[in-house]
């Protein structure tokens, strides 16, 4: 396949920060890329994710620190001298033009021979499967459809290096489906370096080989999919990785790596990285899924365990999803293959290995891990 991605070796973002009025969206931002990664930036909205993705691209001006590509400055540097390509979650079509004329634009600016850009071009169509449409206005095309058109625009450059800001966020659930798997099989195919920005959680963890998770424009961890899922640095990562249950509570005292700590008088008991002492004020974290529905009268070695009456219940196929509320007023968000009824009261449990105890106060971003050669 001819249309393979610019090479480089390393992408460096080094003290990266853009203001605002004097407002920052973007602190010191330090992140390596290797040639070939795929990096999910994810975050709420106003974390400072596309603010980051626009300084790379050349759309905004740096406040401070400096981007470099195989040490060379690029920073100030218009975005069409940078060579990036770049997937609006708008697409940024042109909707006078057909499919292939949209493809082609960016080549006609640089110039590129005719005959080139037509193979090109041509190519580029095979690739996201739009041979059928190529002559279409992206008016008379679906959602999905102008989505690859967008796509192939990127990639038909060649580009050492593809921004996607919420690419998917305008299509529905099974679309969004579909082009995950295709944004992750043009990745991989073509040899693309690829910064994603998302709000979700689920889409970067399918996507990205590291996840850089953002706040109020700080990094608060970068790591693979599996460290951040696994070890959350922080309750602002863990809400983001999934632990939708965070329970606000003092600590009663640590052992080993462990903390006990009371949260609306029930004593629980999970682990913990932070140096925590007694009195402190803690977050505690339980996935829905690591929840079960048990007996009152049941065993609670090893156990955390929480009475609280059901409120809603939702069927979602395999299981259910159930939202439960203690006596003390604590939402619990649960996932189980037991039914439950609006009403009933219930006891629920997670295994202490399970639950998670954060600082309140958030922990400063993880360091970034030095890049490594890739073994061969």
């Amino acid at each position: 396949m001819s249309i393979q991605a610019t090479s480089f070796k390393t992408l460096e973002l080094e003290h990266v920060a853009r203001n605002f009025g004097g407002q920052a969206a973007l602190s010191d931002l330090n992140l390596n890329i290797r040639s070939g990664e795929f990096i999910a930036l994810l975050g709420p909205s106003g974390c400072g994710k596309s603010t980051a993705l626009n300084c790379l691209a050349g759309l905004l001006p740096l406040t401070g620190g400096r981007i470099l590509m195989d040490g060379r400055q690029i920073d100030r540097l218009v975005p069409e001298k940078r060579g990036f390509g770049m997937v609006f979650q708008n697409y940024a079509l042109f909707p006078h033009l057909s499919v292939e004329k949209n493809i082609a634009f960016g080549l006609e600016m640089r110039r590129i021979p005719r005959a080139e850009i037509k193979t090109r071009v041509a190519e580029a169509i095979e690739l996201v499967q739009l041979g059928p449409h190529a002559r279409k206005l992206p008016g008379q095309m679906s959602g999905g459809q102008q989505q690859r058109v967008a796509i192939a625009r990127a990639v038909v450059l060649r580009p050492p290096l593809v921004l996607m800001d919420e690419p998917l966020s305008n299509l529905d659930a099974k679309l969004r489906l579909e082009m995950r798997t295709e944004i992750r099989r043009l990745h991989q195919s073509l040899g693309l370096t690829t910064i994603y920005v998302t709000h979700d959680q689920e889409e970067a963890l399918s996507l990205a080989d590291r996840l850089v998770v953002l706040r109020q424009g700080e990094v608060q961890q970068v790591g693979t999919p599996q460290d951040l899922h696994e070890h959350p640095a922080n309750w602002h990562v863990a809400d983001f990785m999934g632990y939708r249950n965070l329970l606000d509570g003092v600590v009663e005292h640590t052992r080993g790596g462990m903390a006990t700590v009371s949260v609306a008088g029930t004593g629980i008991t999970g682990a913990t990285r932070d140096p925590l002492a007694p009195g402190d004020a803690v977050k505690v974290g339980i996935r829905p899924e690591d929840f079960e529905i048990t007996d009152a009268s049941g065993p609670d070695a090893g156990h955390t365990r929480l009475e609280a009456v059901v409120e809603v219940v939702e069927y979602q196929g395999r299981e259910f999803a159930v939202e439960a509320r203690t006596d003390t007023g604590q939402a619990l968000h649960i996932r189980t293959h037991r039914t439950a009824e609006a009403g009933q009261r219930i006891t629920v449990s997670a295994p202490h290995e399970r639950v998670l105890v954060f600082a309140s106060a958030l922990t400063a971003a993880a360091p970034v891990p030095e890049l490594q050669e890739a073994t061969p």
